[in-house]
């Protein structure tokens, strides 16, 4: 480690310096920090005091927090511990070098088609790992997305997940968490979400990434709650003519306002990119043939096979039926050609 132990540096919870900070929002900031302990750097994510002192998202974070911990997955952050050091509630997560997605978006406008799918890929299999383990992340967006300088993508912030086991079929919500922008209709107005939740925002984050541009935009957070509920999203093919009509589609779909119309979990949108990803080409040229039908399976395909036509013969049959007419047409055409070679020698004959 590079750092030397300076005194001026904070340390929190007598374990992890404080070294440089990574990012902000509203709920928290995160430091790159140094482990005083196992020699290694770390992210720590500490909650703002607001958040930090209510009994209730104490508690409630608590428990969540310790399922996350639980998640080991090559598309997930790790979670290595959390605690409370005086007012401050805090999250110590895997350091992961590399950039946030949100920052590629900005800086990349449009992210080329396969690169994005390869990406929202990976983030579908973290997440699709964390529905199984019974977790809805309930905040996804780019900026929780990390990318690496290889390509590898990890799901980040877990902080107001939610257990399933935790969610009331009719609960409703005075607080809104999570980020509007990306906030399924369900989360925009306080219901409890699915994992089809996270579907639908995981598709915001793809038609962010493909098109520079989010489907619904309004500075004003009750109207932009009203588009999620309300505004079908304009094609993505609208702002850019080489997306394949087929993954127009499943971008489409998933942002269907009801949480039935999607796909259960991330998990299955996951393979559905996989499968539409490998329809085209090896090289992955998207958009130079977009003329070309492409049959995209979404959901699970069941063999289809042609129902058994009573007429038709099975197994190599003999159909006695055809070999005795077939016979007959011969036996016709035989018995006419004696008489018309008659014909021919009288005719010859008499000359």
């Amino acid at each position: 480690m590079s750092e030397n132990l300076n005194p001026a540096i904070p340390i929190l919870a007598n374990r992890y310096q404080l070294l440089q900070t990574l990012g902000s929002g509203g709920m928290a900031v995160v430091y790159r920090a140094k482990d005083l302990t196992l020699e290694r750097y770390v992210a720590v994510k500490i909650l703002r005091p607001d958040f930090s002192k209510d009994d209730g998202f104490r508690k409630r974070f608590h428990q969540e927090a310790k399922a996350v911990a639980n998640l080991s997955h090559p598309n997930i952050v790790t979670v290595h511990d959390f605690g409370l050091d005086g007012e401050r509630l805090f999250i110590i997560m895997e350091y992961v070098p590399g950039v946030n997605l949100k920052a590629m978006i900005r800086e990349l406008q449009v992210i080329p088609i396969d690169k994005a799918l390869d990406l929202i890929i990976q983030a579908s299999q973290g997440i699709g790992y964390a529905h199984r383990a019974g977790l809805i992340h309930c905040d996804i967006k780019p900026h929780n997305m990390l990318v690496t300088p290889d390509g590898r993508l990890k799901v980040t912030d877990f902080g107001i997940a939610r257990a399933l086991t935790t969610i009331l079929p009719d609960e409703k919500n005075a607080y809104v968490w999570g980020s509007p922008q990306y906030l399924s209709p369900e989360q925009a107005v306080g219901l409890s979400p699915s994992p089809a939740s996270d579907v639908y925002s995981l598709g915001i984050v793809l038609y962010e990434m493909i098109t520079g541009k989010l489907p619904f935009y309004s500075k004003d957070a009750s109207e932009l709650t009203r588009m999620h509920k309300e505004v079908l999203p304009i094609s993505t093919r609208n702002f850019n003519q080489e997306i394949p009509p087929s993954l127009d589609q499943i971008i489409l779909k998933v942002l269907s306002k009801e949480q039935t119309s999607r796909y259960r979990t991330a998990d299955q949108f996951g393979r559905v990119l996989s499968n539409l990803r490998e329809t085209f080409k090896p090289n992955n040229q998207f958009g130079q043939n977009l003329n070309h039908d492409i049959n995209i399976q979404y959901e699970t395909v069941k063999e289809q096979v042609e129902p058994i036509n009573s007429t038709k013969k099975i197994n190599g049959s003999f159909d006695w039926k055809t070999a005795l007419l077939a016979l007959l047409a011969f036996l016709l055409a035989g018995g006419l050609i004696p008489f018309w070679l008659f014909i021919w020698f009288s005719l010859n004959s008499s000359r």
